[in-house]
């Protein structure tokens, strides 16, 4: 089966030096592959060029076997900081980018209605993003982005503001929504038990310049329990993981 995105020798940069060489991965239909790796080796700017972005200067980045070079309604990005509008509604924000698509306000409601019910929002379709916990408001950033039925989701780090505790849950919720719709997904995060419970496989990224380190098969099934973590594999993985970050 053809690979939904395929990363090939991969580099990019900016004045004189790179800040990605030689990448290369793919990503299935319906996988989620997480990136880690130490603060500023150049995850983000790797999930930008996915983005379109940023521009590369060698190899190829492809989408069903289309040159990514531009942005695109096929993928979308959901990023650390909060990207509700606060002057909208959570069905306003949720409806936001089909507005944009010109969809009839029938087609509209019934859209929002559906993907605010997958993140677990029904009843504050009317609540202002000022009224929401910030689990809450990072579920309407979701949900905005599920409204539009991208192929890809490009997750930027989006739960590391948040408490451990909504974490997890949102975790859970992610994990299932993205079963439940055969989403493909690129996932950036710093913590490696979060990469290692929502993730499929997980690719370690070194510095200077960012390249491949290392790729892991996550070992377990779906669908995935909180107490997974503390399950003696899965720490010997984590820990794994941690020795090998720079």
């Amino acid at each position: 089966m053809t690979p939904k995105i395929v990363v090939d020798n991969l580099a990019a940069g900016y004045g004189s030096g790179f800040v990605l060489e030689g990448i290369s991965f793919n990503v299935s239909q319906g996988e989620i592959v997480c990136l880690i790796g130490a603060s500023g080796c150049g995850k983000t700017t790797l999930l930008n060029i996915v983005a379109g972005l940023v521009p590369y200067q060698q190899g190829t980045v492809t989408m069903d076997s289309r040159p990514v070079d531009h942005p695109g309604p096929d993928r979308v990005m959901v990023f650390q900081d909060d990207a509700v509008f606060p002057w909208m509604r959570v069905h306003e924000n949720v409806e936001y980018g089909l507005r944009v698509k010109r969809l009839t306000r029938e087609a509209r409601t019934r859209r929002a209605a559906e993907v605010i019910d997958l993140v677990g929002l029904s009843g504050n379709e009317r609540m202002f993003p000022k009224e929401l916990s910030g689990g809450m408001r990072k579920r309407v950033d979701l949900a905005r982005a599920l409204a539009v039925e991208p192929e890809v989701l490009l997750m930027d780090e989006p739960y590391a503001a948040l408490d451990v505790m909504t974490k997890e849950r949102l975790q859970i919720e992610f994990v299932r929504i993205c079963e439940e719709t055969n989403m493909t997904c690129i996932f950036v995060t710093h913590d490696l038990e979060e990469a290692l419970f929502v993730g499929h496989r997980v690719i370690l990224l070194g510095r200077r310049p960012a390249h491949i380190v290392a790729t892991y098969e996550v070992p377990f099934s779906h669908p995935r329990d909180v107490s997974l973590k503390r399950a003696a594999e899965f720490q010997e993985l984590r820990g794994e993981l941690a020795s090998r970050i720079e």
